[in-house]
C-alpha cells in the first residue's frame, strides 16, 4: 500500500438473534449468511451450540452468534442452554429479537423481553426487535404484531422479515450492522462463512437429518458425536472418498427403534439426506457409517453431559 493512500475503515463486530425456541432464529442465520451453517428444523429448541455465521459487505462484516432458545429449563441441559444464552449476551455489540408474526406475543415474548430490558440497563446494549416469518400473515396481522411488539419494550428499530422468502433480510442486516463498533480491518476473512469446524458441522447435519419427522419427545433426547473421519485406502487420486463414522445417542431403547425405524429404513433415509450435506462440505465422496446408541437419560447426567460435548 502506498503512503499516501487512505486505508480501509471497516465496521466488525458481533450480533445475537435471540428469541424463544422456533422462532425462526437459525433459518434468518442462514438467509443472512446466504448458506447453511446453522440446522433447522420445525421442532424447537434444535439449537445447542453457538454457531457463527459471519456476513461480509462493504466495510462492514457482522459475525452472527446463533444461540438456543431462551425458556424454562427443565433439564440439567436446559440450565446450561440458558447459561450459555445469557453469556453469549453480555459479549455482543447488538441483539436481534425474533418474534415470530404467526404467533401472538407470549409469555415467553415477555420473559425474554424482561431479561433484554436488565441488559439494556447494564450494557447500555442495543435490540433490534425483528418480526420473523411475516410471509406467513396478511399486512393486516403484521401490522397489529408489530404494534404488540412496539409495546414490548424500547427498541433501537422494528424490521419485518421472511427469511424463507428473503423479504427485507437486506435490511435487518443493514440495521444490525448499523450498530457495529469501527474495525481497523475484518474480523475474519471475507471469504469465510463460519467459524465452526468439520466435525461440529457433519454433526449437526446428522442430527437435523435424524430430526424430521419424529416425534416431539426425541428432539431433546438426540446427541450426536463424530467419532472420526479418514480418507478411504486404496482410492484413485482423483476420485478420493472419506469414511465418516458417526454416533448417535438417544436416552432410551425405545428411541433408538425410532430412529432404526423397521429394518433400518429410517437411519438409511437420515444417512442419505445428512450425507448430501456432508459431501458439500467436505468437498468428497463419503461413506457415512451410521451408529445407534443408548446413553440414559445423558440429559440429567453431569458426566454423560460432558462426554458428549455440553
Amino acid at each position: 500500500m502506498s503512503v499516501d493512500q487512505p486505508q480501509e475503515t471497516w465496521h466488525a463486530g458481533f450480533a445475537c438473534l435471540v428469541g424463544r425456541p422456533n422462532a425462526g432464529k437459525s433459518t434468518l442465520t442462514n438467509a443472512l449468511v446466504g448458506d447453511k451453517v446453522a440446522i433447522t428444523s420445525s421442532k424447537p429448541q434444535t439449537t445447542r451450540h453457538v454457531i457463527r455465521g459471519i456476513v461480509t459487505r462493504e466495510q462492514r462484516q457482522l459475525i452472527l452468534v446463533d444461540t438456543p432458545g431462551l425458556h424454562k429449563p427443565r433439564t440439567l441441559l436446559g440450565e446450561r442452554l440458558n447459561d450459555l444464552v445469557r453469556e453469549t449476551l453480555l459479549e455482543v455489540d447488538v441483539i436481534g429479537f425474533c418474534l415470530p408474526a404467526d404467533q401472538r406475543i407470549g409469555p415467553g415474548d415477555t420473559f425474554i423481553a424482561k431479561d433484554l430490558a436488565e441488559l439494556q440497563r447494564a450494557k447500555r446494549v442495543p435490540v433490534v426487535a425483528i418480526a420473523t416469518k411475516s410471509d406467513k400473515v396478511d399486512r393486516e396481522r403484521l401490522a397489529e404484531h408489530l404494534i404488540a411488539i412496539d409495546q414490548l419494550g424500547d427498541w433501537a428499530a422494528i424490521v419485518p422479515c421472511s427469511a424463507t422468502r428473503g423479504d427485507q433480510v437486506e435490511d435487518v442486516l443493514e440495521v444490525l450492522g448499523d450498530h457495529l463498533p469501527p474495525s481497523p480491518a475484518p474480523l475474519y476473512p471475507k471469504d469465510q462463512l463460519t467459524d465452526e469446524d468439520d466435525e461440529r458441522m457433519i454433526a449437526e447435519l446428522v442430527r437435523e437429518a435424524a430430526l424430521e419427522g419424529v416425534r416431539d419427545e426425541l428432539p431433546h433426547s438426540l446427541a450426536v458425536v463424530v467419532e472420526e473421519i479418514v480418507p478411504r485406502e486404496d482410492r484413485p487420486e482423483d476420485d478420493p472418498m472419506l469414511d465418516v463414522r458417526v454416533n448417535v445417542f438417544v436416552e432410551r431403547d425405545s428411541q433408538k427403534a425410532i430412529i432404526i425405524g423397521r429394518g433400518g429404513s429410517r437411519l438409511r433415509e437420515v444417512g442419505t439426506t445428512a450425507r448430501v450435506g456432508i459431501e458439500k462440505l467436505l468437498g468428497s465422496k463419503v461413506f457415512l457409517d451410521l451408529h445407534v446408541k443408548v446413553a440414559k437419560d445423558w440429559q440429567r447426567d453431569p458426566k454423560q453431559l460432558q462426554r458428549l460435548g455440553f
